[in-house]
């Protein structure tokens, strides 16, 4: 096991962002009490997180976590930061998040036990798994502030349909875990108790599989997104046939599945 206790180049905000590495997923916590509001230079510690984090040999998965003195996983843009004269460097810094972990293509998992609003909330549904307690709460209030969500207005309509999408955005309306479950917004609801069992139980099918197939999958996922049919089955051809079959790991999953036996992946 690696762990990295600070974000280098960000010392004196190693206590607001975390990153540790443990048995191949790196855990970036969110860790500035009491609700997690981000900084803009939080958000370039978390990119800079994700960079570092992804050298790891064999990573299966980023986790977004919150600290034992938070009581939200993320209460969204700090105050001070939504000011117009900081409003390219705010949208440069957060949007970095996002392309940075498309880029590194690693499967993303929120855990989320309370409030997740604002930026918060995009940056959770924008992980491929979302894992929240019965008292976690979701929602985009930014239209009460007089602005409204950039990545919320590109990326909700594909996750959660365009509808509830709009009725989000346009009213602010907040949401139970169980009313972002059933609208695609959460993957999993469990009790509070539960929901380091459940996020140990996803993580541990993660870990089960090749890091290399699981990074080529999701970079597939998201080419083919928003895409016509055809431009979407070249793009996904070219990945299967000019990547994923130019790895090692394929080829043992298949002789191990003949043989009857877990694999022995190497990652690569």
């Amino acid at each position: 096991m690696s762990e990295f206790s600070e974000v280098p180049g960000r010392g004196d905000l190693s206590s607001k962002i975390g990153l540790r590495i443990d048995d191949r997923v790196a855990r970036i916590s969110l860790n500035n009490p009491p609700l997690n509001t981000l900084t803009i230079d939080m958000m370039g510690a978390i990119t800079e997180a994700v960079n570092l984090a992804a050298r790891e040999h064999g990573l299966c998965a980023f986790v977004f976590e919150v600290g034992q003195k938070c009581r939200a996983f993320s209460a969204g843009i700090a105050l001070e930061d939504h000011g117009t004269e900081v409003a390219y460097q705010l949208l440069d810094a957060f949007h970095a998040i996002f392309r940075t972990l498309d880029f590194q293509s690693k499967p993303t998992v929120a855990i989320v036990p309370d409030s997740a609003l604002g930026a918060g909330c995009e940056l959770a549904a924008y992980c491929d798994i979302v894992i929240a307690s019965e008292k976690a709460r979701f929602g985009l209030p930014q239209i009460k502030m007089g602005v409204f969500p950039p990545l919320a207005c590109v990326y909700f309509p594909r996750i959660v349909g365009q509808k509830r999408a709009r009725e989000m955005i346009l009213t602010g309306a907040l949401l139970t875990a169980e009313e972002a479950r059933q609208c695609g917004l959460v993957s999993h609801v469990v009790p509070d108790d539960q929901l380091q069992k459940k996020s140990d139980e996803v993580l541990d099918k993660l870990r089960s599989l090749s890091a290399s197939v699981l990074e080529t999958a999701r970079r597939a996922l998201v080419e083919c997104d928003g895409v016509s049919l055809e431009e979407a089955l070249l793009k996904v051809e070219d990945l299967y046939l000019n990547q994923l079959m130019n790895l090692r790991d394929p080829g043992e999953g298949l002789v191990a599945f003949l043989e009857k036996r877990s694999p022995s992946w190497r990652h690569r």
